[in-house]
């Protein structure tokens, strides 16, 4: 299956009124960002979630058993609340090492959160075992179409809001980027970044097939995805992917909060730290928006 333009632009209709429009930030002439980290729970994720679960509901596929999903914390945190705007339970797995910041939230939204395994990968096989099991819909965190389409209308505001001619976009597994890639087309440059120790798209492109990566590092709790998804791999075989260091994404992440009062996780950091450490260089006068995708953190470790 293959999301589409239309696919996003039909996101966007679907979910206007449910998700913020988030303010761009012009820092120069020649570069802005993009602040998803004010949508909804602190992160892009509410978009996909809504998406999901409204197409779901004009389908007659959201029932009372309610909502399903594996999550680091964020797209657990926008299917939790989605799932309390709509007005059916929700219950999120997540691995015994998510950021307890994160958990408590979850908690805050009224979900129904199972702690189980050390990584993403087995919340998710938990998670797909109680949808089966209870008939709930399944949420994934990244590999659904109308999860990818409702990522992309990120794009569509850009496109409308600001002139630029490249965006940097945080990897994990590839929802935020297939979107804003399918959304954009050939209008502006698509570069994904990513840890040096978390490089799962860098991995799969030089693979030319999706394979499986060892994550880990600061952003790995919400750029941990060990395999790239199937939908978004599709949609990024143009972009480019450059990695940057742990030492430049806590430079970076710092930095964001001295110079712009931004409070954002290390998965968000990620794109500034490409730019100030010389990992993506832009061509004199090229036009740059840096995603700044996610908040959700322990404000007690920015420095």
């Amino acid at each position: 299956m293959t999301v589409t333009r239309d696919d996003v632009q039909a996101a966007a209709h679907r979910i206007v009124g449910q998700v913020r429009r988030t303010p761009v930030l012009r820092v120069s002439p020649t570069l802005a960002f993009k602040l998803e980290l004010l949508q909804h729970t602190g992160s892009f994720k509410p978009r996909g979630a809504f998406n999901r679960l409204l197409s779901a509901k004009e389908q007659g596929a959201l029932t009372g058993q309610g909502v399903v999903t594996a999550s680091g914390g964020n797209a657990g945190l926008a299917g939790a609340y989605a799932a309390r705007e709509l007005g059916v339970p929700a219950r999120i797995f997540v691995a015994v090492t998510a950021p307890a910041a994160k958990v408590a939230r979850l908690r805050t939204l009224d979900a129904d959160v199972v702690q189980v395994g050390n990584e993403y990968a087995e919340a998710y096989e938990a998670a797909v075992a109680e949808a089966d099991r209870s008939g709930a819909l399944l949420l994934h965190a990244y590999d659904q179409p109308e999860v990818v389409a409702g990522q992309g209308t990120i794009g569509l505001e850009l496109l409308e809001d600001v002139e630029f001619d490249t965006v940097l976009v945080a990897v994990g597994g590839g929802g935020l980027i297939g979107g804003i890639a399918t959304a954009l087309g050939d209008r502006a440059k698509v570069v994904g970044v990513e840890p040096e120790l978390a490089p799962t798209l860098g991995e799969t492109l030089a693979a030319g097939e999706l394979v499986d990566v060892q994550v880990g590092g600061v952003a790995a709790d919400s750029l941990g995805a060990r395999r790239f998804g199937a939908l978004a791999f599709e949609a990024v075989q143009e972009v480019q992917s450059v990695l940057v260091s742990e030492d430049s994404i806590v430079a970076a992440r710092n930095d964001l909060w001295r110079e712009y009062q931004l409070a954002v996780e290390h998965g968000a950091a990620v794109t500034y730290a490409a730019l100030q450490s010389g990992a993506y260089q832009p061509a004199p006068g090229e036009r740059v928006v840096s995603i700044v995708c996610g908040a959700n953190t322990d404000l007690s470790t920015i420095g």
